[in-house]
């Protein structure tokens, strides 16, 4: 009794039946709430105002789920892993790594769905291999069976899902699901945007116009989604230089290897609530080590 009465000072509504076993120690087993999240203005002593995620404590405090021992102390708590839907087009490869991240633990969520507009992709078939559902979005002539923009929003809610990974998905995002998942989708470019993105700007071709353009510099950039190609809020990047004599392919392979650890430290970053908003609307990444930093 303990226990509850000292968690009910964060949930003072909350009803929460105790269950005793000789054996065993208490098991408090919190409601599950939904991870979309208002923001509310504070200070920081880094910054004169920083949007923070709102993290009151009731809704904090329900979303473990907490060992108490018969005396009533509680000894571990786990937070709620967040559900996340990548979509894919192609090999899927920065899909793997973060499958891959989950799975060992350094990303606190794990992927619910897959999404793709081409069922035979590589990414799809990984997906299959590792029993993750794959849906067909959106519907087309070569894919017939593939959901409307609404039937997308419902599955995805069916789904339970927090955030919406993109991950070499080559097709426009609808409103309806931009609307459905505000600042909850995020993609990943390889190029140091704003530049060489935008309709047009993918894969290969991005390698080649950095090149033709004499950039000495390019890289990935994670972003938020919006209505566009490529303009959505820059949430990281990483840097990679462009040698004298680079192909096309040799810069790609470098830009990758840095998009899989970068999209890694952001993921695990969505799923530690660890995004932040500066009062001019720019997302920050609040460091896991050090709360009062950010990169």
């Amino acid at each position: 009794m303990e226990a509850q009465c000292s968690l009910s000072r964060f949930c003072p509504n909350l009803s929460i039946p105790l269950v005793r076993s000789p054996k065993h120690p208490i098991l408090l087993k919190f409601p599950s709430y939904s991870s979309r999240s208002s923001f509310v203005r504070t200070n920081h002593s880094t910054s004169s105002s920083v949007w923070f995620k709102e993290n009151i404590a009731c809704r904090k405090n329900c979303e473990i789920v907490a060992s108490a021992s018969l005396e009533g102390d509680v000894s571990r708590t786990v937070i709620r892993k967040k559900k996340l839907a990548v979509f894919v087009s192609g090999g899927g490869s920065n899909f793997r790594s973060i499958h891959e991240a989950s799975v060992e633990g350094s990303i606190h969520g794990e992927i619910g769905v897959v999404v793709t507009n081409k069922s035979s992709c590589g990414g799809a078939e990984y997906a299959r291999s590792k029993n993750i559902p794959v849906i067909l979005f959106p519907k087309t002539k070569d894919e017939p069976h593939g959901l409307s923009a609404s039937d997308l929003v419902a599955t995805l809610r069916s789904f339970e899902i927090d955030f919406i990974l993109l991950a070499g998905y080559l097709k426009l995002i609808p409103l309806e699901l931009i609307q459905a998942y505000s600042k909850s989708i995020i993609n990943i470019h390889p190029s140091l945007l704003p530049a060489f993105g935008g309709k047009g700007y993918y894969g290969m071709k991005v390698h080649k116009a950095v090149i033709a353009s004499g950039a000495r510099f390019s890289g990935p950039t994670i972003h938020l989604v919006d209505e566009n190609f490529d303009t959505g809020k820059i949430l990281a990047q990483r840097v990679v230089p462009v040698l004298a004599n680079d192909a096309a392919e040799d810069l790609a392979a470098r830009v990758l290897k840095e998009e899989h650890r970068l999209y890694v430290e952001v993921v695990a970053a969505l799923c530690d609530d660890r995004i932040v908003w500066r009062e001019d609307g720019v997302p920050l990444i609040q460091s896991k080590d050090k709360p009062g930093e950010f990169y």
